[in-house]
């Protein structure tokens, strides 16, 4: 089913192409401070992820008192109370947290780049399938550069991650923005 957009929809789009444009602008700006200071965004990263789950861990809790006749209280408390943990570590040690980040990310990369090379390779008979094992074997790659720098690399490759996405992300809404007003 082919997805049509509505005309109204991208007139208002169109009529509203300068903020696209001039949020994609703040965000490289952003990216640029993050790339002029790699450890302070990695500090950031982590302080984000202490809150989000500061936040998840406090909801559980209170969720807990919720389901008493669930008769599964414990569970919900002991999650709800590992989770606020977690996120109270980010904030009291985020160079330490940082740290477990940085290597987690490590073995999600190589463990999504060894599925997308194993599915490339299940997908052989079709055409483009080698784009999916390329496409793993970067993955896969950025996961071993990432392990094998582990610990060092800890303090700057989050902040590195953040800054790229921020530029990214401004390009992106930069060349939609320009692009919607034609």
């Amino acid at each position: 089913m082919a997805h049509t957009f509505d005309p109204a929809g991208r007139e208002a789009v169109a009529g509203k192409w300068g903020w696209f444009v001039a949020l994609g602008v703040i965000l490289i700006m952003c990216g640029g401070i993050a790339f002029g200071n790699l450890f302070a965004a990695t500090v950031a990263s982590v302080y984000y992820v202490g809150l989000i789950m500061l936040i998840g861990g406090l909801l559980n809790l209170a969720h807990a008192f919720q389901v008493k006749t669930w008769g599964s209280v414990v569970y919900w408390a002991l999650s709800g109370a590992c989770y606020a943990a977690a996120g109270l570590f980010a904030f009291i040690n985020p160079v330490l947290a940082s740290s477990v980040l940085t290597f987690l990310m490590a073995v999600a990369l190589i463990v999504a780049g060894c599925f997308r090379i194993w599915v490339g390779f299940k997908l052989r008979p079709l055409a483009g399938w080698g784009w999916i094992v390329i496409g793993g074997l970067v993955t896969l790659a950025a996961g071993l550069i990432i392990a094998v720098g582990w610990p060092v690399n800890s303090l700057w490759i989050l902040g590195l991650f953040l800054a790229v996405d921020l530029v990214i992300q401004g390009l992106a809404l930069i060349a939609f923005g320009v692009l919607a007003k034609g």
